[in-house]
């Protein structure tokens, strides 16, 4: 049986949409994704034919529950695949330790949300033991391989849930992030790796490494997709200690500026440091502004989590095996943990106090930056080095990750252009706690400037099928923005704050004129149903939350205010209009078909 039907390998979401809505695909066909037998060190558990059958079964009673709508189950036969260090009811859960294991009664908070939408769970994958590990060697089931070249590490702990995504075998995975576990291997296998501010997906159901640091973190092709597993997963959990609300008012908005590191080290590998000034340059291409910032609290804090007795998280799980059965654990992970004796609980609270204070320096220095931007990992090695070098090469894999969740930071993980040997060198953006909305934004940005292809498949973003949006939620309100509210414009924020999903970008009928108002700070459009000759205006068209539209419409200024707006294809939403008084001193606009096209004509 084949590991993926090859004419669905590299599928995002949006193509297994399009294609069960068509008809072109039904819900039995994805018995044929069934993964093989054949060796693949990526998998730690697969899916058989009876425990799919009892998923494809429990997904037909959800379709019912909703009235056959598949637009109401938004990952409706969708494969994925999870981590071995989170719990799906029914299957095992090692951490990469089999004398661990045991078999989950209950699904980990966001595989139940997952599969609440629809989502498949296809097999649980390989990982560092007890997510201990930036190399994705350290495990009995064997070591991940690069994607791209057998001989390079996957990068961990993640290993296997970056491989499977990389290769195209599933859209998306669940993977967990304490030092950088999300993003390393993202970086390796040319994908991107969401790390959520902590607390917005719940770690319920998740072997903990560190358990106060924790994330479970979203692999996949593209931001787009990334970004929407996210917000599906995320969420409250009561269950959770560590769980927290996203907040109403979050993501900032300030003109395009990168910080970036002052002092870069890349430990004599040439090429990473010249991959990542072609990065700096794809920037500046995009009109970004670069400006060095000092460094040091980074690099301060980054040592932080493996010298001081954050350890003590990792000893306090496996602690019952490090006495009765050490040889269960791997060799190098049982030096680590042999670490956590060396600290007292004075010792915690000094390290505590520390970590404190380096972080808050370090978000006094993200203030007025849209993110920093830093290389993923400095360097890549072979499996073969790894194994002959396993802390000292490990360590350095950590440089511009292990900060971030001791900082309270959110971060993105973004392919780049590729090194000058063949091999993926990613790129990391990262921001203060909950502006992961706001890097999503940045990461579709970069995505659709580079056009690189997906992973290590042959697929290309251009070659993504286009999507027919499904009717909007019954939660939300559709509306369309024209002018300041637009991805990336000045008032945006006021929608991502209160976790408005973007929909699409679209144009209105051509009956309407677009008007630059005169004294409006910032500067605004006005929209109106045209008198005589009007024409189709570019607007973006957004899902905002019934219980938050009223808060944003309170903030909206006069002469504007929300009326019906007629789309090209017909259709009827919510959107800006504007009140005929408020055009005096108003300039017709309607001619540039669009409020981008007007500001970028003043320039």
């Amino acid at each position: 049986m084949p590991i993926s039907s090859p004419a669905r390998i590299g599928w995002t979401l949006a193509d297994w949409r399009t294609a069960y809505r068509s008809g072109r695909l039904k819900l039995n066909d994805v018995y044929d994704t069934l993964p093989s037998d054949e060796p693949d060190t990526a998998w730690i558990a697969r899916i058989d034919e009876p425990r799919l059958r009892t998923q494809l079964q429990q997904l037909e009673q959800q379709l019912v529950a909703v009235g056959s709508d598949i637009s109401r189950l938004p990952l409706y036969g969708i494969p994925f695949a999870a981590k071995d260090n989170i719990d799906a009811a029914g299957w095992p859960t090692t951490a990469a330790c089999p004398a661990f294991g045991y078999t989950a009664h209950e699904d980990a908070t966001t595989v139940r949300r997952l599969r609440e939408a629809g989502a498949i769970l296809i097999g649980k994958t390989n990982l560092d033991q007890f997510a201990t590990g930036l190399v994705g060697t350290r495990s009995p089931y064997g070591a991940v391989t690069n994607a791209f070249r057998s001989e390079y590490i996957s990068g961990g702990s993640s290993a296997g849930s970056a491989s499977v995504v990389a290769r195209g075998l599933v859209p998306f995975s669940l993977g967990t992030d304490t030092a950088g576990s999300g993003r390393v291997p993202a970086a390796f296998n040319n994908i991107v790796g969401l790390k959520p501010t902590r607390g917005w997906l719940s770690t319920s159901g998740v072997v903990p490494a560190c358990r106060t640091l924790d994330c479970v973190s979203v692999f996949a092709l593209t931001v787009e997709d990334a970004e929407e597993i996210a917000t599906i997963a995320g969420g409250y959990d009561a269950s959770d200690p560590y769980s927290r609300t996203f907040p109403t008012t979050s993501s900032k908005r300030v003109p395009l500026r990168l910080a970036v590191p002052d002092s870069l080290e890349f430990f004599g590998d040439t090429q990473a440091l010249h991959a990542f000034d072609r990065a700096v340059q794809a920037w500046r291409s995009l009109d970004a502004e670069i400006v060095p910032i000092d460094f040091s609290s980074f690099k301060q804090l980054a040592a932080l989590l493996y010298e001081g007795p954050w350890v003590a998280e990792r000893y306090a799980v496996a602690e019952s095996l490090l006495k009765s059965d050490p040889d269960a654990l791997q060799p190098v992970l049982r030096s680590i943990l042999a670490m956590a004796t060396n600290f007292n609980a004075v010792d915690t609270f000094r390290y505590e106090y520390r970590r404190a204070a380096l972080a808050r320096r370090i978000n006094e220095a993200l203030d007025g930056f849209t993110a920093l931007l830093v290389p993923t990992t400095p360097s890549i090695y072979t499996i073969a080095e790894v194994m002959s070098d396993p802390v000292r090469l490990n360590s350095r894999l950590g440089t511009y990750t292990n900060f971030t969740n001791l900082a309270d930071l959110s971060a993105l993980a973004l392919p780049a252009p590729f090194r000058a040997d063949g091999l993926p060198a990613g790129i990391t953006l990262i921001s203060q706690a909950w502006q992961d909305r706001a890097l999503a934004e940045l990461g579709k940005r970069w995505q659709q400037h580079l056009s690189l292809p997906l992973g290590a498949t042959d697929r290309a973003l251009t070659a993504i099928a286009k999507e027919t949006k499904p009717a909007m939620p019954a939660t939300t309100v559709r509306l369309a923005v024209v002018g300041a509210h637009l991805t990336g414009m000045p008032l945006n924020h006021q929608l991502t704050s209160r976790e408005a999903v973007f929909v699409e970008r679209c144009r209105t009928a051509s009956t309407y004129q677009l008007y630059a108002l005169a004294n409006t700070s910032p500067p605004k459009p006005g929209l109106v149903k045209a008198m005589t000759t009007g024409a189709p205006i570019e607007v973006e068209l957004w899902d905002v939350p019934v219980e938050r539209f009223g808060s944003f419409v309170a903030e909206i200024p006069a002469p504007l205010g929300i009326g019906s707006l007629e789309l090209e294809d017909g259709r009827v939403v919510k959107g800006f209009i504007c009140e005929p008084i408020g055009l005096q001193g108003a300039r017709d606009i309607t001619s540039f078909g669009g409020w981008r096209a007007y500001l970028a004509s003043l320039k």
